[in-house]
């Protein structure tokens, strides 16, 4: 009888610890916090697709990304609404497609801007939308969605605000113009307060972090590193020292620099016990720059609707409330971040009709099994381009190729062979469902030198593979 008690005990005791560890390698997470949490969205400047390890980059070291995106869902088509920085700057903050309200150009930059000029007070920006849910917030970095001091920051639903206005700025903090001058909440920062902008945003970053409040925090952080120019510290230029393409070693560091920062950040975070309920997002604004980013093995680059233009390196972690080590297939796009942020913070999204995205996090817990997407759009400079995809199907107006191109990303995922000809009447059907998403848009409200770029990059491009062929025979190794 003994004996039985003791078998029946060890056999129960056994059951439970295996029953343990099976809920912990199911789950992984803990309960959903109670309490509302931090969010943390940052955002990169022109970082290509396979510029971190965690989607296949062998040599600019990411090991904090890699850690961080592994803790939580890496998305594999996380797309952004547009190929190039302050558009899809407009559709993140907005979670609307930018063409609603006519932002789909860069501002201009060689003459002063007024009010008109910049993602319009009207529009609701996330930052307004977590205020409301009682949130303090603050944005660091570049702004690049409004020049004029109306439009700043702090007239856009952010507390605090550091950083510059214009679309791009040197890392020492050496002041150009009024755009191109570091800020705090409105007052230029003196020059030699200033280090190198990467690890000024980043202090200032965990300075808002620590700041003792009861209030959880929505924090935009936008890097403008790794965007043009090339400048690094010692530091961040020796963990890229094995890299012998001299351009690619310096752009390398600088995506570097990002990632030892986001380390940084994330050990405040444990410091603080507070890890578990802040939500992290990191993605690119766009894709890679033409110059030393690497956004293989998708074709195309910033500025063009091509898979290498408009899919960033993107993922989401929240231990306290998303299983690790996941990775989401299904298309998603940075509309999407509006709505899930308010969702996460227990906010009414259909109080909120004019939002585009969806809640992803129903998706990424397999809640819902469908595709959080239909269909998705671009248009740039009022639809010089545009491009639709729906299921496996993607067209482009090119204006590059001068063409309408379909491609099967299935069984094309690096869009090599266009299949318009073959398949005209899938052409007609996106092209007719580009036309209805479009009316509901309005004209561009300004416009940039994007047009003319675009040809003079293609005519360079041709010419440069038609000169390839114009050797001597004289000249030839054979």
């Amino acid at each position: 009888m003994r004996l039985f008690i003791f078998i029946v005990l060890c056999g129960t005791i056994v059951s439970c610890k295996q029953n343990e560890a099976l809920s912990a390698d199911n789950s992984a997470i803990k309960e959903r916090p109670t309490s509302k949490p931090n969010i943390i969205l940052v955002l990169t400047d022109d970082q290509g697709w396979a510029d971190v390890g965690f989607n296949g980059c062998t040599d600019i070291p990411t090991p904090n990304l890699d850690r961080m995106a592994n803790e939580g869902v890496i998305f594999s088509n996380g797309y952004v609404t547009h190929p190039y920085c302050s558009p899809s700057r407009a559709g993140i903050m907005t979670g609307r497609y930018q063409a609603r309200f006519g932002h789909d150009c860069n501002m201009p930059y060689k003459e002063d801007n007024d009010d008109t000029v910049g993602t319009p007070l009207s529009e609701k920006m996330i930052s307004e939308a977590l205020k409301e849910q009682g949130y303090r917030t603050s944005a660091i970095g570049k702004w690049h969605l409004g020049d004029h001091p109306s439009l700043y920051p702090t007239k856009q639903g952010f507390d605090h605000w550091f950083g510059f206005p214009g679309g791009g700025m040197n890392y020492w903090g050496i002041a150009k113009d009024p755009s191109h001058m570091v800020y705090r909440n409105g007052t230029p920062v003196p020059e030699e307060e200033l280090t190198y902008l990467t690890n000024d945003f980043t202090q200032e970053a965990i300075n808002f972090i620590t700041k003792k409040d009861e209030k959880p925090f929505f924090m935009y952080l936008a890097y403008n590193a790794p965007h043009a120019p090339d400048h690094a510290t010692k530091q961040y230029l020796e963990n890229t020292k094995h890299i012998e393409y001299a351009g690619r070693s310096v752009y390398g560091a600088l995506v570097n620099g990002v990632d030892h920062c986001m380390g940084k950040i994330d050990s405040t975070l444990i410091a603080n016990n507070i890890k578990d309920n802040t939500i992290i997002v990191y993605l690119s604004d766009n894709g890679g720059r033409k110059e030393y980013a690497d956004n293989r093995p998708y074709r195309g680059h910033k500025g063009q609707i091509f898979e290498g233009g408009i899919k960033v390196p993107f993922f989401m972690r929240w231990p306290g409330a998303i299983k690790p080590k996941q990775t989401y297939d299904k298309p998603i796009i940075a509309l999407d971040l509006f709505p899930t942020f308010l969702a996460a913070a227990g906010g009414d999204i259909t109080n909120e009709p004019q939002l585009e995205g969806k809640n992803l996090l129903p998706y990424i817990k397999n809640e819902l099994d469908e595709a959080p997407h239909d269909m998705l759009f671009w248009r740039s400079v009022g639809g010089f381009e545009y491009g639709v995809r729906k299921g496996k199907y993607k067209l482009y107006k090119s204006a590059y190729k001068d063409k309408l191109l379909l491609f099967d990303l299935e069984a094309d995922s690096y869009e090599r062979n266009n299949i318009a000809e073959n398949h005209p009447e899938i052409v007609a059907e996106l092209n007719g469902a580009y036309k209805v998403w479009d009316s509901e848009n309005i004209d561009p409200q300004w416009f940039d030198p994007h047009p003319e770029n675009v040809i003079k990059e293609e005519n360079r491009l041709q010419e440069a593979r038609k000169k390839s062929l114009n050797l001597k025979k004289s000249q030839t190794p054979f």
